[in-house]
């Protein structure tokens, strides 16, 4: 009988996850948390600290260079009611995330809305005091698409980027599982050392361990470093409620990746390339599918955008190599003259997909009946279920704050 990946019951992936095991806080020095290792089948653990004496030397690690925005805004009303903005993605006067932070008021962003039923109309107001300045921002219900509210955003003086506003006012988006207020150090914590380009409404926390020391440590070792940039949307954190994954709607994400940055992929071929988190994972991936869809399609027009089961379909099972699909997407770029490759992606990886691009993996632990754990059971097979327990009886920490994992199949 054939597989069908789409038959897949996300209750073969749950598990008991105490609520003391999942990390509230940070530990004090990042590269201190604790690594579970699977190499060889064989599960083990350490410190981070010491990761690059577990990565083969020669590797290739890719990173999301991604930083976290300050999305949520609160916002109290006259009668003492407190609406909470958690803004997602820009709309107008540009929708390409980069250049929204860029603009000056008014903006329009797909928004949730905490306590909405207390904002039935009209414009809040909040004001927020910058040196001696004073500045009035407003925010006004405008409309509602795919379940979000659109809210456009103004300020007085205008003549300050969103970008300004959201870092004088705007709070760490920390994830609904972490069951406390930000503080003033999350904004240190809980974005990565080398967080470039903002956009994410939540961190890529594999990437969180890492410390400008290890980066040394890898370097001696001739362990190789790539960066390009998925936008971590608030869809990550979307639970798998039905019980068969084909009804699942995986949310898109943003992705960009520079020309050099494939390049020196499609060339690699000396070593393992190991993926510094889930969001890379699917970049590199999706990447793939792009290059696999201009070579079966030989349609040099289209746009980087890659489906949900796009690579489940019988059209593009072909044996194509990773060097192959990535020189397609470089010929691609080279004929519309692009030094960087945009994109989205709605890929969805469970057991049953076929890793075209990395060869081992660095994640965080993951919530149960998640997509995210489904990706690390396509890499690692069932063996997840025994590390995970391993993880649970030595007192690993779980999730977004919590300790990391090196996975080598």
């Amino acid at each position: 009988m054939r597989f069908n990946p789409k038959k897949i019951s996300i209750e073969d992936f749950a598990y008991g996850l105490p609520q003391g095991k999942i990390a509230q806080f940070p530990l004090e020095q990042r590269d201190t948390s604790k690594l579970l290792l699977l190499k060889d089948g064989k599960i083990s653990q350490d410190k981070f600290f010491n990761i690059p004496d577990h990565i083969p030397e020669n590797s290739l690690l890719v990173f999301n260079n991604t930083k976290v925005i300050q999305a949520r805004l609160l916002f109290q009303k006259p009668t003492g009611a407190t609406i909470e903005i958690f803004c997602l993605e820009p709309v107008s006067p540009v929708a390409e995330i980069q250049h929204a932070f860029q603009q000056s008021s008014p903006v329009v962003w797909k928004c949730f809305i905490g306590n909405a039923r207390r904002w039935k109309s009209g414009g809040i107001t909040k004001n927020i005091k910058d040196g001696q300045r004073e500045i009035v921002i407003t925010a006004k219900n405008v409309g509602n698409v795919d379940n979000t509210f659109l809210i456009e955003f103004s300020w007085e003086p205008t003549g300050l980027f969103f970008s300004q506003i959201l870092e004088m006012t705007g709070l760490v988006p920390l994830p609904p599982y972490i069951n406390r207020k930000a503080i003033e150090h999350d904004k240190e914590t809980y974005q990565t050392v080398y967080a470039r380009h903002n956009g994410s409404v939540a961190a890529p926390t594999a990437g969180l361990h890492f410390t400008p020391e290890i980066f040394s440590s890898l370097k001696k070792k001739s362990i190789k470093s790539e960066y390009l940039t998925l936008h971590v949307g608030a869809g990550t954190f979307t639970p798998v409620v039905d019980s068969e994954i084909k009804n699942h709607k995986m949310h898109m994400e943003h992705i960009m990746i520079d020309r050099d940055t494939i390049s020196s992929l499609s060339g690699f071929n000396d070593g393992k390339i190991i993926s510094v988190g889930t969001t890379t994972v699917r970049s590199l991936e999706s990447l793939y599918w792009f290059g696999v869809k201009l070579i079966v399609d030989k349609d040099h027009k289209q746009n980087f955008i890659i489906g949900q089961w796009d690579p489940y379909e019988h059209a593009y099972k072909q044996k194509i190599s990773k060097r192959e699909s990535y020189m397609a997407v470089l010929e691609y770029m080279d004929k519309n003259e692009l030094s960087s490759l945009q994109g989205v992606t709605q890929l969805i990886i469970v057991p049953g997909y076929d890793y075209k691009v990395i060869d081992g993996l660095i994640t965080n632990f993951h919530q149960p009946r998640s997509t995210l754990l489904l990706l690390v059971a396509a890499l690692i097979g069932d063996i997840w279920k025994q590390a995970y327990d391993y993880a649970l009886d030595n007192d690993f920490r779980f999730l977004s704050y919590g300790d990391s994992c090196l996975f080598l199949p």
